[in-house]
């Protein structure tokens, strides 16, 4: 994870509880493909994310009309993502599956930054399709 960082705060015996990516991170996984200006502003704006732990993401996703049920979600698959690889994100599809799948080629895990104008096109369409 290069410069990345783990944080115990439930001490050094128990799983990590958050994860800072570092700068060298960002620039080779999430922004790879993404504007200069982009990644160093990030590197400003970074901040710890809480960590899952595989109790919390194995848990069996019930959806209902008070859960979003009737909501249409689309999944936004980046070609080049290199932080939520193809497989996890087939996953992720499979176990909550979308009312449809799109994937922007050429595109790191920062869509909006690497392929601003190919993720606004997806965007409109999706707003036409679904309202």
């Amino acid at each position: 994870m290069l410069d990345s960082k783990y944080t115990y705060d439930n001490g050094p015996k128990n799983p990590p509880t958050t994860f800072t990516l570092g700068p060298l991170y960002l620039a080779s996984n999430v922004y790879q493909l993404s504007p200069t200006q982009d990644w160093a502003l990030a590197t400003t704006l970074i901040r710890p994310v809480r960590l899952f732990s595989e109790e919390d993401i194995s848990r069996e996703l019930v959806l209902s009309r008070e859960n979003y049920g009737y909501v249409k979600r689309v999944f936004i698959v980046s070609e080049k993502d290199m932080v939520i690889e193809k497989d996890l994100a087939l996953w992720m599809i499979k176990r909550n599956p979308p009312h449809q799948v799109v994937e922007i080629k050429g595109s790191d895990h920062m869509v909006m930054m690497s392929k601003p104008t190919q993720l606004w096109a997806h965007l409109l369409e999706i707003a036409t399709k679904y309202t």
